[in-house]
C-alpha cells in the first residue's frame, strides 16, 4: 500500500513538473509575442493576475494567484521545520542513550557514522564548489534581483557563539537559528538520559509531535504538493525564463554522480578496508536492499529487508545489526548530507551569493546536523534543506525560486538518497561486526541465492 501510494505521488509530481515546465515555456513565448507586438500592457495584466509578487512594492493591487499558492505551500513546509528538527534530535539522543550497554559498539558505530557523513560532505563540497566556481550554477536572470553576501559574518568562530541560544523560545520560534535549535535539542536529550525514568512525559510528547509532523508533512506534500509545484514552476519560468534549466540540470547530474560514486566505490572500498573481504559479495547481496530503498524512498520501510539481508546473507550478528541499523535509520544520512550540500551551492549560484570559506564551513556544519534531524517523511530532506539556507543567509527571492525548483525536481535524487542511506548503515554494521568478532564469514562468502 505504501509503495503504491509512493508511486502515485511520484506520478503526480512528474506530471506537475512536466506541465509546469510546458506552461512556463508557453508563458515565455506569450510574453515575448505580446511585447513584440506592442501589447505589453496585456502581458502586464496577465502577470499581475497570475504571477506578480504581491508583497513587492508597486503590486498592492495585484492578485498573483500562482504566487499565493506557491507561497502557501512553501510556508506550510517551513512551519514544521523547527519542531521537526528539535524532536528528531531529542529522540535520536534518547535512542543512543538507551543502548549504552553496548559500550564499545555504540562508540564505534557513532564514530563511523560521523566519519562517513563528513567524508560525504567534503566530497560534495569539493564537487559542488567546483561547479559553482565554474559557473555551472549561474543564473543570468539574477542580475535583476537583489543580491547580498549572506549572513555568515566575516569570522567563522561566530558559529560557536550563535550555536548557543540566549533565549530558547526565540530559538524555537525562528527557522534561521537551526544550529541553536540542534544544540538545545542535544541538551534536552542528554538531560532526559541523565534523569532516566524520572522523565516520561517529555519523550512521549516528542514522539507524538514527531508523528504529528510526519502526518502533516505527508498531507501537505501528497495533497497540495503537485498543484503547488505546477504553480511554482510555471511562475518561475514565466517570470525569469529558462535560466534555471541549465543550472538545475547541472545540480541533478552532479548529485547523482556523487551518490553513485559513494554507492559503488566508497562503500565497497570501506567494506574491503574494514573487513578484508571481497566487496563483490556485498554489492551483489545489497543490490535488492538498495533497489527497495530506491523504489519506496523510505529508510523505515526498507529496514526489515535490510535487517534480514544484513544478518542472514552478510553474516552480521543479530545483536549488532539490531542496534546499528535502527540507529543509522535515525542519525546516519550520508545521502541526505551530500544532496543538501550540493543543493545549497546550487542555490547560492542561482541566487548570486558569494560562497566564502566561512559559508562553506557553515554549510558543512549545518549539513551534518540537518541530516541527523531529517525524519522518515515524504520529501523531508528537501524541506530540511531550508534550515541550511536560513543558517547561511541564502534567502533572497532568487534563492527561494531555486529552492522551490529543488522541491519540484528532487524526487529522483531523494530516491537515490534513500539507497545511499540504507547501504551506508549496513556498511557501518559490517565494520563494527568485524571489529567485535561478530561477522560470520561463511554467510558473507556464500553465493547469492
Amino acid at each position: 500500500m505504501q509503495k503504491k501510494a509512493f508511486h502515485n505521488l511520484a506520478g503526480k509530481m512528474t506530471i506537475a513538473l512536466v506541465l509546469g515546465v510546458v506552461c512556463g515555456i508557453a508563458m515565455i513565448l506569450l510574453r515575448e509575442s505580446l511585447n513584440a507586438g506592442g501589447n505589453a500592457q496585456l502581458w502586464n495584466t496577465i502577470d499581475k493576475f497570475l504571477f506578480a509578487d504581491i508583497s513587492a512594492e508597486g503590486n498592492e493591487q495585484a492578485i498573483g494567484l500562482f504566487y499565493i499558492i506557491g507561497q502557501l505551500f512553501v510556508r506550510a513546509l517551513q512551519v514544521v521545520i523547527t519542531p521537526m528538527v528539535f524532536t528528531s534530535i531529542v529522540l535520536a539522543m534518547i535512542r543512543i542513550s538507551d543502548s549504552r550497554k553496548l559500550g564499545r559498539i555504540s562508540s564505534k558505530t557513532i564514530g563511523l557514522f560521523f566519519l562517513t557523513t563528513v567524508i560525504g560532505i567534503l566530497v560534495a563540497a569539493v564537487v559542488g564548489y567546483s561547479a559553482y566556481s565554474a559557473g555551472l550554477f549561474n543564473n543570468p536572470a539574477v542580475s535583476d534581483l537583489e543580491v547580498s553576501s549572506g549572513s555568515t559574518g566575516s569570522n567563522p568562530l561566530m558559529i560557536l557563539i550563535n550555536a548557543v541560544p540566549n533565549n530558547l523560545v526565540n530559538a524555537l520560534g525562528s527557522n534561521s537559528g537551526v544550529l541553536a535549535v540542534v544544540i538545545a535539542a542535544v541538551a534536552v536529550g542528554l538531560a532526559i538520559n541523565a534523569l532516566k525514568d524520572k522523565i516520561t512525559a517529555l519523550p512521549t510528547l516528542c514522539r507524538e509531535i514527531s508523528d504529528l509532523i510526519t502526518v502533516i508533512l505527508g498531507f501537505i506534500v501528497n495533497k497540495f504538493g503537485p498543484i503547488a509545484i505546477f504553480c511554482l514552476l510555471t511562475r518561475t519560468f514565466a517570470s525569469y525564463g529558462v535560466h534555471y534549466l541549465k543550472p538545475a540540470a547541472a545540480y541533478m547530474v552532479l548529485a547523482v554522480l556523487v551518490q553513485l560514486a559513494f554507492l559503488f566505490v566508497f562503500y565497497p572500498l570501506l567494506v574491503r578496508i574494514t573487513t578484508s573481504q571481497n566487496p563483490k559479495r556485498f554489492i551483489q547481496k545489497m543490490s535488492k536492499v538498495a533497489l527497495f530503498g530506491f523504489s519506496t524512498s523510505s529508510s523505515a520501510a526498507t529496514l526489515p529487508l535490510n535487517l534480514k539481508t544484513t544478518t542472514e546473507e552478510l553474516g552480521v550478528h543479530d545483536e549488532i545489526a539490531s542496534f546499528v541499523l535502527p540507529l543509522g535509520m535515525t542519525v546516519n544520512m550520508d545521502g541526505t548530507a551530500i544532496m543538501q550540500t550540493i543543493a545549497t551551492l546550487f542555490i547560492a549560484g542561482c541566487a548570486g551569493y558569494e560562497v566564502t570559506f566561512s559559508s562553506l564551513l557553515v554549510i558543512g556544519v549545518l549539513a551534518i546536523v540537518a541530516s541527523i534531524g531529517t525524519p522518515a517523511a515524504p520529501g523531508a530532506g528537501a524541506v530540511v534543506l531550508f534550515t541550511i539556507l536560513s543558517g547561511v543567509g541564502f534567502t533572497n527571492e532568487a534563492a527561494l525560486m531555486a529552492y522551490t525548483l529543488i522541491l519540484a525536481i528532487n524526487r529522483p535524487i531523494e530516491m537515490l538518497v534513500t539507497s545511499l542511506n540504507v547501504v551506508g548503515d549496513t556498511t557501518v554494521a559490517m565494520a563494527v561486526a568485524k571489529s567485535e568478532d561478530g561477522l560470520d564469514l561463511e554467510k558473507y562468502q556464500a553465493p547469492v541465492m
